[in-house]
């Protein structure tokens, strides 16, 4: 029999946005504050991040120990953390059906949180042709495979993505005892920064190949090498028994599509705007559901900041719609996506393309609301918009659009 229970406020998904927004909820005296993940172990991907990065500079932490943190804070603030819960469905406005070790339930609430996440497209899903044989990762299989389970990935990896989660990928098989033999990317740079790109190639000794894709999986059984083209048209072989897809996110918004929530064409997550507020009323989403992909500490924040405008809808505030965000072609996205004079959080952005000294436009209704020179724009890696001009925004008046220039 399907059992239904009513909580306060349902979060679906504990990882750093989920967990931080349900303890700041719990902290700030929510009642019935729920956090409910699919996975057996709460933290998300930090759980299987073994390397250090994440925390603060006086508190530096590795990925499973700054998930113990978040864990321990949403718990010891009196949120609910309950995992091997999946999510199936919605049951209603705010309802949704879940299926977990209690059996099936309705979870009725009086606001839902979305920290859902992201993840990364599988080899099948980026159309690479040929076999599908044993040694073939993307980063988060490749990370659970070493770091949770401890298991043998192979003797030779070649590493295709050249930004920061490559980077990560590239430690990770290293860690296991293979031997990365190449990076490569399709683009003609790295998108990670220049201190890390240079550490790789000269300290560490690996090869990376720009302007160069995947066009074959050899092998039978196991991996055995990879065709690979150079933009000039050459082709060549390189012999490996493992290969990591790293990269090309997309966000987990099965969720939001179901329950026909506006998703956005650039990020394929939800449209939200600076409160991350979703086109359902009483529905927030945070973190890399928004923005495949962005840092643990990002989704952190977007979770202290939902869980305020959470607190405000419970009280009865209403929030206005606000405009929408219009992206010029050379950005693949913004998020938020809408946009009110009162909004506070940060913008993210992400370019389509490399760009030296670009500069950043945003208009509305042919009025300038605020232009600045950025040092550089890479694919893959985060322009950040602070929201000082917002202030500027009419609210009955068109989309606010925002562009990169030459000048």
């Amino acid at each position: 029999m399907n059992a239904t229970r009513e909580v306060g406020v349902l979060i679906v998904g504990a990882g750093p946005a989920g967990l931080t927004a349900a303890a700041r909820l719990a902290a700030a005296g929510a009642a019935g504050v729920e956090i409910l993940d699919r996975e057996p172990q709460a933290g998300g991907v930090p759980r299987h991040c073994a390397h250090g990065g994440y925390g603060t500079w006086t508190r530096p932490l590795t990925g499973p120990a700054y998930a113990r943190l978040l864990v321990t804070a949403a718990e010891g603030a009196g949120a609910a953390v309950r995992t091997g819960v999946t999510a199936l469905d919605w049951a209603g406005p705010l309802s949704l059906h879940t299926v977990g070790p209690r059996g099936p339930e309705t979870v009725r609430a009086r606001a839902v949180v979305l920290a859902t996440g992201a993840r990364e497209r599988p080899c099948s899903a980026r159309l690479v042709p040929g076999t599908r044989p044993a040694g073939v990762y993307t980063t988060g299989e490749l990370q659970q495979a070493v770091h949770l389970y401890g298991q043998h990935i192979g003797e030779r990896a070649v590493v295709v993505g050249a930004e920061d989660v490559s980077y990560a990928a590239a430690a990770t098989v290293r860690a296991a005892g293979a031997v990365v033999v190449a990076m490569l990317t399709e683009l003609p740079r790295p998108q990670t920064t220049p201190v890390r790109a240079t550490d790789a190639r000269l300290r560490q000794g690996i090869p990376l190949l720009t302007d160069t894709t995947v066009t074959e999986l050899l092998g039978h059984g196991r991996l055995s090498g990879l065709r690979v083209r150079h933009r000039d048209g050459r082709t060549a072989v390189l012999p490996c028994d493992t290969v990591v897809f790293t990269g090309d996110f997309v966000p987990d918004h099965e969720l939001a599509r179901r329950g026909g929530l506006a998703l956005d064409t650039g990020t394929r997550g939800p449209v939200v705007d600076g409160s991350l507020h979703t086109s359902r009323p009483g529905v927030f989403a945070a973190g890399s559901v928004l923005h495949p992909v962005e840092s643990a500490a990002t989704a952190a924040r977007e979770g202290a900041h939902v869980a305020g405008a959470v607190l405000e809808t419970l009280t009865g505030a209403e929030r206005p719609d606000g405009v929408p965000l219009s992206a010029d072609p050379s950005l693949r996205w913004i998020a938020p996506n809408r946009v009110t004079p009162a909004d506070r959080l940060p913008y993210l952005l992400r370019t389509a393309a490399p760009l030296t000294r670009p500069v950043l436009h945003l208009t509305q209704d042919g009025r300038t609301l605020h232009r600045a020179r950025l040092r550089t724009a890479a694919p893959n890696r985060t322009i950040t918009l602070t929201a000082r001009w917002t202030h500027q925004v009419d609210p009955e008046g068109g989309p606010v659009h925002v562009r990169l220039t030459n000048r």
